[in-house]
This record gives structure tokens, C-alpha cells and sequence, in this order.
């Protein structure tokens, strides 16, 4: 790894994240120590964007002069609608977490698709190998069941406590899906091959309802062991944290802002006693 920089030129490539609140992403650290051993004349910078003023700041950064933004929640449906161009998985999704600055203005992106993948093929999970329950029906939810059905996920089930969201993500993504009313979220586990958590708490689950070998997959990166996984882990469940998804997701962000693919350095290693940090 390159000594680490003191100064930027005038030609740095600045990028960042943008969320409210923000305080808490790790993308910072990752983008970061990826540029630091690139060897880049590039930053990465956290920007606290409150809703209310998220559509002005998206439309002035090619007047700034940034690369580009990670968008993260509550303001990823407002990227979306501030782009001259969208690619098919953030069309699909209703979603964007990447604004890249290009010289016909913002293109909009959802990564989170991939990173999900990414990260289930870390663990050795196949989404295809059985039937998956989403707890959740947000923008996450969205990106994780458009993954689903783009991977050949037999059967999804979709659980959340307004019914009516459920409905319209299912209709939106995976018309087939089963809607579950979020009291009977625990009979729903009977059979599924992978649990995932797209909401931003802890629902708790029975999961004696789990067959042995079953897979549960956490989006939160911070905690990493979060309550959730620390039950299922309990019974003896194969458990997949945020963090893998983290990573994956940003990659093709990194290349999209800085030209060039991120360097292989150890991110889970970096970031793992960060994620066990209060922000």
C-alpha cells in the first residue's frame, strides 16, 4: 500500500456519499483506503444531505466539479428522478445509490442488486436452491428481491407490516411472490432455503421454523452481529452480514467515479472492527 497522501491537487477526483443521516456509512473508510492503495489523486468525502434540499445538491455536482455520489437512504428515490440517464436495475428498482457525473449529465445506477449477490456467493449461497422469505417492502427490500428474480429464486415471500407496500413490491418486481402478513412472518420460515432483512430493525423470529442448513442474511453492517443474525446464529443457522453486500455494491462505484477497478486489499479486515463501532 502506497504511503498515505498529505494533499490533493487541483485535479483530484472527489466523490462521496450522500444520506441523512450519513454519519454512520463505512463507505468513507472503504473508498478511502481503496484510493489510498490506487495510489490516486482522488478523495472520498461523507456529505449529510437532508431530504428537503437532496434534489438541489444532486443537480450541482457537475457545477462542483465531483465524480459523483453514493446515495444512500432516505434519498435514493430523489437521485433516481434527478438523472438525464438510468440504468435498467435502477429503473426496475425505483431506486439509485450511485450518481456518476458524465458529460451529458448524471446517469443513475443501483448496485445494491449486485452487491447482495456478491455477497450470498461469498458465503456459498445459492438464491436459486429454495424458497426465499424478505422481511421488509423499502427501497432495500426492492433491490434485494429484484436480485432474487434476476437470480432464479424459486418462490419469495414478502413480509412487511403494511400489506399494501408488500402488495406494490410484488407487483412492481415478482408478481408471483407470496404477501405474508407480518404476524405470520414465523410460519413463513417453514421451507425457506434463505431468510433476508431488509427492514431497518430487528424483527424477531421463531426459528425453530427453520430447517437446519437454512441461510439468513442481515443488510445492517453496523452492528455487525446484529441481534437477528445473533438469534439465528443461535440455532445453529448459516448467518451473512450487511458487510459483504457493503463491499460489493461499492465496487463498481469506485470504478465508476476513479476509471479504474478498486485494488485487492483485505475490505471485511478493514472494516469488520468499524462495524462494531457506534458512529
Amino acid at each position: 500500500m502506497n504511503a498515505p497522501r498529505t494533499s490533493l491537487t487541483g485535479a483530484a477526483r472527489v466523490a462521496g456519499v450522500a444520506g441523512w443521516p450519513v454519519a454512520h456509512s463505512l463507505s468513507p473508510a472503504l473508498m478511502s483506503a481503496w484510493i489510498e492503495a490506487a495510489g490516486l489523486d482522488a478523495a472520498y468525502v461523507p456529505f449529510p444531505v437532508r431530504p428537503e434540499s437532496a434534489e438541489r445538491a444532486f443537480r450541482a455536482l457537475p457545477a462542483l466539479g465531483l465524480a459523483g455520489l453514493n446515495v444512500t437512504a432516505p434519498l435514493k428515490q430523489i437521485a433516481l428522478q434527478c438523472a438525464e440517464a438510468v440504468e435498467e436495475a435502477a429503473k426496475i428498482i425505483g431506486a439509485a445509490n450511485v450518481l456518476t457525473v458524465t458529460d451529458k449529465g448524471l446517469r443513475a445506477a443501483n448496485t445494491d442488486a449486485a452487491g447482495f449477490l456478491a455477497a450470498l456467493a461469498e458465503a456459498g449461497v445459492d438464491p436459486a436452491a429454495g424458497p426465499a422469505l424478505v422481511l421488509g417492502a423499502g427501497g432495500a427490500a426492492r433491490a434485494l428481491v429484484f436480485a432474487l428474480v434476476r437470480a432464479g429464486a424459486p418462490e419469495i415471500r414478502i413480509a412487511n407490516r403494511g400489506a399494501d407496500r408488500a402488495a406494490a413490491l410484488a407487483r412492481d418486481l415478482a408478481p408471483k411472490a407470496e404477501i405474508v402478513d407480518w404476524a405470520a412472518r414465523d410460519a413463513a420460515l417453514a421451507g425457506a432455503a434463505l431468510t433476508v432483512n431488509a427492514t431497518s430493525l430487528a424483527p424477531a423470529m421463531d426459528w425453530t421454523r427453520t430447517a437446519p442448513g437454512a441461510a439468513v442474511f442481515d443488510a445492517i453492517y453496523r452492528p455487525l452481529h446484529t441481534p437477528f443474525l445473533k438469534a439465528a446464529a443461535a440455532r445453529g443457522l448459516k448467518t451473512i452480514d450487511g458487510l459483504g453486500m457493503l463491499i460489493g455494491q461499492a465496487r463498481p462505484a469506485f470504478e465508476s467515479f476513479y476509471g479504474a477497478p478498486p485494488p485487492d486489499i483485505d475490505a471485511r479486515a478493514l472494516l469488520a472492527p468499524l462495524a462494531e463501532t457506534a458512529p
